[in-house]
Parts: structure tokens; C-alpha cells; sequence
């Protein structure tokens, strides 16, 4: 089994801290995104998307770093992703918000417009406006993350249990780091948060981004508030 991932980018972290946690045997496979390697052939014919993680299993290709999770987390039989038919809805469901909602107004239109030049909207207006727009929107789905997934006081995002789900949803909030965002309007999403960043796998796993944030600490980019 081969996986391919950038050490750094956000999804590829959150596949690769499952795997260290429980683990998997797979041989994990570089893929340089600033080179340009995603857009060789050699990947390309993986991953016509050409993004990152890839999941290769014997003659079965999986793309897409939710559904690597969940295929991951069944193979190995972890009791991250539950055989109980409404407990596995409730992470599905989570990682769907997440996907759906929270990664497109958090990831790309607040944080990553700030960040990266192939996300820009073309002119500096339309820039400054996407971005206060997708803020807008990210307090938002994080209002609604704090008071109503984790409102009764839950240790993890469907329970008191880890599952796939908080690795998936860790690793797009982690997006924050490279901006300097302050959970601090969130105190419940913050310590989950938290919480999840203390697992050694994640720490293990997270070093090249841990790396990329600090090497931007002394830029400007808008906060949350």
C-alpha cells in the first residue's frame, strides 16, 4: 500500500496522522507540490485532479482524503470510523459539514486567498473581498461548531471517542496556524482543537507544517475578529 501526500498540505496531514496513529502499513510516498510533481504525468495519471493524498492499494486507487479515511479506518477494522450504523452517520456527517461548508468559506475563501497566488480573485478588490466575506462565513460555521456540535461539552466531535472525523476537521482548522487566527472566541472549539494537536501521531506528523506557519509569523494577513 502507497500513500501519497505532501508532508505540509492540509488533508494529506490529517491521512497521514491516522495512519501513524493506528498503524497502517503504508509506504509513504513525497509528492513535491512546488515543484510542480502533481502536474508530471507520472501522478497526473494517479490523480487526475492532480492533488494530494492518493491512496494506492494493489490495482485500487482512492482519491480524495475523507474517503482514504474512511477506507483506511474499515481495512484496518479501527473503532475510529464505528461499525454502528447511526454512530458511523454521525462522523459521516461531520466530515461532510466540514468538506461542504466549513473547508470552503474557512480554507478557500478566508485563509487561502491570503496565502496563495492561485487563489486570487484577480485584482486587489476582489481579493479584500473575498476575504472578508469568507470571514464572515467562517465565524459563522465556527459559531455554529462550538455551540451546537460541541455545545454539551463533548471531548471530541461526536462524542468522548476520537474519530476519523476529528483528524479530518483538525487538519482544515489547522489552516488557521499559517494566519495567526485566535480560537479564542471559541473556547470550546479551541480546546478540542487543542486536544486533538496533543495526540503524539498528529504531532509527529505535523512538523513540515508546524515549519511553513513559522516562516510566516512576520507577515500582516486579517484575523477572524
Amino acid at each position: 500500500m502507497k500513500l501519497y501526500v505532501n508532508e505540509a498540505a492540509t488533508t494529506s496531514r490529517a491521512v497521514m496522522a491516522f495512519v501513524e496513529a493506528e498503524g497502517i502499513d503504508a509506504e509513504i510516498c513525497s509528492v513535491d507540490l512546488m515543484s510542480g510533481e502533481h502536474h508530471q504525468p507520472a501522478y497526473a495519471t494517479l490523480n487526475p485532479n492532480r492533488m494530494v493524498p492518493a491512496l494506492v492499494d494493489g490495482d485500487f486507487v482512492l482519491t480524495e482524503s475523507s474517503a482514504i479515511l474512511r477506507y483506511l479506518a474499515a481495512v484496518s477494522g479501527s473503532s475510529a470510523y464505528p461499525s454502528d450504523a447511526r454512530e458511523r452517520a454521525r462522523v459521516d456527517e461531520l466530515m461532510a459539514w466540514f468538506d461542504a461548508n466549513f473547508y470552503k468559506d474557512f480554507g478557500y475563501s478566508f485563509v487561502y486567498p491570503q496565502l496563495f497566488a492561485h487563489h486570487s480573485r484577480g485584482s486587489a478588490e476582489a481579493d479584500r473581498a473575498t476575504v472578508n466575506f469568507g470571514r464572515t462565513l467562517a465565524n459563522q460555521r465556527l459559531a455554529v461548531l462550538d455551540h451546537h456540535y460541541l455545545g454539551d461539552g463533548r471531548a471530541f466531535l461526536t462524542g468522548d471517542t476520537l474519530t476519523i472525523a476529528d483528524y479530518h476537521a483538525a487538519s482544515i482548522l489547522s489552516l488557521g496556524e499559517l494566519i495567526g487566527c485566535s480560537l479564542s472566541a471559541y473556547p470550546r472549539v479551541e480546546a478540542w482543537y487543542r486536544r486533538v494537536c496533543g495526540l503524539d501521531s498528529w504531532t509527529r506528523v505535523n512538523h513540515a507544517f508546524m515549519g511553513f506557519a513559522a516562516s510566516l509569523a512576520n507577515q500582516s494577513f486579517v484575523g477572524l475578529s
